[in-house]
């Protein structure tokens, strides 16, 4: 556990003031190209740009929730949640200083750790913080009498996200092994419907967050349209299995009513999302973050349904992405609640 003593000092103090007393509403532009660390605000605290996901999408709705309830307690630092146009424009937003949180995924977090392109030669070191949820991902369309991605043709506009997302990447790439002969086309989560309406998409992509809750969004779309979901076929699901790059999750789809046509069981690409932070960010707003967030956790609840999974500490540290520190001042609050592991790294001071 860290000893120093300004960092014990503040702990202490979180503690005993409850993590703050009421912080001024985040107004404007706070944070835009501040460099590594965020601007200091009003009071000496920290302003700090959170990216998501599109305005649309339960993500970006969430960290509206999580920006409100720490502005409201914390003095320390200061949240301006944003939308995003996926994670990898998130990483890349991280590397210029242009917001200081952003969450990320698991195909983009294995091409961090693996230095991959386009993030071979960043500024920072990626740090985590805490643990988002899950994404059953899976392809869907309108056309009647489709059931498998196998019915995607040449001619076929395909939207597996919108380009910039590195959701869109595993989707293409799992796609990549039934076929790559489709015309790719970027529609946002929310248009998808209208565009399926419209005839302008045939495929469009769908998620069931934790396997389990419909987004509004993809509500709107079976409710707009006869929304059929694509499975893999057989032969294709045991080679994405294998790639070590995808994760495969059945999905039992008879909790799911409304569709036109589902599977009994989906075999869903999945994503575990989850923050991470440049390694520079400052200690005592990256630990105000978290202390504040835990300690108010029922009012996040509170702010979105999908918030109540915080409510139990274990769920922050869910799906932790191997090769990728934690922040410093996440590793001492998880110390401190007894939830850390030995399986984690430290990232460096």
């Amino acid at each position: 556990m860290r000893e120093n003593d300004s960092h014990v000092g503040r702990r202490a103090l979180l503690r005993s003031t409850g993590a703050g007393l009421g912080a001024l509403a985040v107004t404007g532009c706070l944070g835009e190209g501040t460099g590594g660390s965020g601007s200091n605000g009003s009071g000496g605290s920290t302003d700090v740009v959170m990216k998501t996901a599109s305005e649309t999408t339960a993500a970006y709705a969430m960290s509206q929730g999580i920006a409100a309830v720490v502005n409201e307690n914390a003095d320390e630092v200061r949240v301006d949640a944003r939308p995003s146009e996926g994670t990898n424009v998130n990483v890349g937003e991280l590397d210029r200083g242009e917001i200081q949180i952003a969450y990320i995924q698991n195909w983009t977090a294995n091409k961090l750790r693996e230095k991959e392109a386009p993030f071979e030669n960043l500024s920072f070191a990626p740090n985590q913080v805490f643990h988002l949820y899950d994404l059953g991902w899976f392809l869907c369309t309108a056309n009647e009498g489709w059931e498998t991605v196998t019915d995607i043709g040449g001619d076929s506009r395909v939207s597996p996200t919108p380009r910039g997302s590195g959701t869109a990447e595993m989707l293409e790439h799992a796609l990549g092994y039934v076929t790559e002969d489709y015309r790719r086309i970027s529609i946002d989560y929310g248009a998808q419907a209208s565009a399926m309406n419209e005839g302008r998409l045939d495929v469009g992509a769908g998620t069931f967050v934790n396997f389990s809750v419909e987004p509004g969004w993809l509500q709107e779309m079976k409710g707009t349209v006869d929304l059929r979901l694509l499975d893999f076929p057989d032969d294709a699901v045991g080679e994405l299995r294998d790639d070590p790059a995808l994760l495969i999750t059945d999905v039992d789809t008879s909790a799911f009513d409304g569709y036109a046509y589902a599977p009994e069981t989906l075999r869903s690409p999945s994503l575990a999302y989850n923050f991470v932070v440049r390694n520079d960010l400052d200690y005592d707003a990256v630990y105000a973050l978290l202390s504040t967030m835990y300690e108010h956790r029922e009012a996040l609840g509170e702010n979105h349904a999908l918030l109540k999974n915080l409510a139990d500490v274990e769920f922050w540290l869910q799906n932790a992405y191997e090769g990728i520190p934690f922040h410093p001042a996440a590793a001492d609050f998880y110390e401190e609640q007894g939830a850390w592991s030995d399986e984690f790294t430290r990232g460096k001071e």
